[in-house]
């Protein structure tokens, strides 16, 4: 044991799932040694992290500028007057749907 390349052991446990999930990503590669294939991808596997916190700004404002539209569109349904007031807070909140957006959009390249 002394004379080992790799003299440090590593134990991890796994669900059934989990056991299942890596056995069929090992299943897509030529080895059949999980040691190989952990080692592999512990060292150079990727980690993909996302942030969402732009697109869930993104939804709230959707959903408010949704409400807005809903509670207009019923009034006027109803027979009541369309406020220009109401059509311009729609604009805004367009204005500012657009450009959260586009600092999405722009952050993710």
């Amino acid at each position: 044991m002394a004379n080992r390349k790799r003299n440090i052991q590593m134990k991890l446990y796994v669900t059934v799932d989990e056991k299942r999930l890596i056995d069929e990503k090992m299943s897509q590669l030529p080895t059949c040694r999980y040691g190989a294939y952990l080692r592999k991808m512990a060292i150079d596997g990727y980690i993909i992290y996302t942030g969402t916190a732009d697109i869930k700004a993104f939804t709230k404002e959707l959903s408010a500028i949704g409400r807005n539209i809903n509670q207009i569109a019923k009034r006027i349904n109803a027979g009541g007057p369309a406020y220009q007031a109401d059509m311009d807070e729609i604009r805004e909140r367009l204005e500012e749907i657009w450009q959260l957006q586009r600092r999405i959009l722009s952050s993710q390249r």
